[in-house]
């Protein structure tokens, strides 16, 4: 049944969904829900409810420049409500509460609690997605299409000025995706989160030393400041 619904939901979004932000896609929902299968192992959750979390929560997307960016969760919580009701007749109706919660309580800006086990599966999920190797990418990717520049050469970690991530793209290291693991609400999301922040500290580290002329090293100091997670090389089972 779960990928019955799956395919229809791809199918709906791939048509009807936000199309040209790439950060905000249907792979990034796939992964989304991919991960939230992962973090619900063992668990009591409704697999429904995280699938269509899963797949509805950026189904309003505003820029994160945007004035009403943080109400963007809760525009999508309504709009999600009306395309199941429309587009999917048969999605039972008892699930409709449930899903728009999770929806609306999966957003960093919003700030609203995640109170259901399904909405903190799918919060801390998509919270991962701005980690490790993807999230590096995201970063990057959702900052040129704000125009922002990658990083102050002359102070990249803001020792001397405020973070400001609008202008620096790698402001956000500090300003928000190094405070993600301390949100995370379930014991699976904050270990990954964990292991994947550590990630970041390490490409801090890297592009530190580059940025004072050494190509073969890290910056033992970054990683001093900024590495409470643990070991990056014992892998994850």
């Amino acid at each position: 049944m779960i990928r019955f619904w799956q395919t229809r939901f791809e199918q709906w979004l791939r048509a009807n969904g936000p199309q040209q932000d790439h950060a905000h896609d249907v792979a990034h929902l796939r992964r989304v829900w991919l991960t939230a299968q992962r973090i619900m192992q063992g668990t009591e959750a409704d697999a429904l409810v995280v699938l269509a979390g899963s797949y509805f929560h950026d189904v309003v997307m505003m820029p994160k420049n945007h004035p009403e960016r943080h109400q963007a969760s809760f525009y999508a919580a309504a709009a999600t409500r009306s395309i199941l009701c429309d587009a999917f007749p048969d999605f039972p109706p008892v699930l409709h509460d449930a899903v728009a919660h999770v929806v609306a309580s999966h957003s960093f800006s919003a700030g609203m609690t995640a109170k259901t086990l399904e909405a903190k599966i799918v919060q801390d999920a998509d919270r991962l997605e701005s980690l490790g190797a993807i999230g590096l990418a995201r970063v990057f990717y959702i900052a040129g299409g704000l125009g922002s520049a990658l990083f102050d050469s002359d102070d990249p970690l803001a020792k001397s000025r405020e973070l400001d991530d609008r202008h620096w793209a790698l402001d956000h290291f500090q300003q928000k995706l190094f405070t993600l693991p301390d949100t995370m609400q379930t014991l699976e999301g904050k270990r990954l989160a964990q292991h994947n922040t550590d990630f970041l500290v390490h490409y801090l580290a890297k592009l530190c030393a580059e940025l004072q002329g050494d190509l073969c090293h890290v910056d033992d100091a970054v990683l001093k400041n900024f590495s409470p997670y643990g070991n990056l090389n014992k892998p994850l089972s």
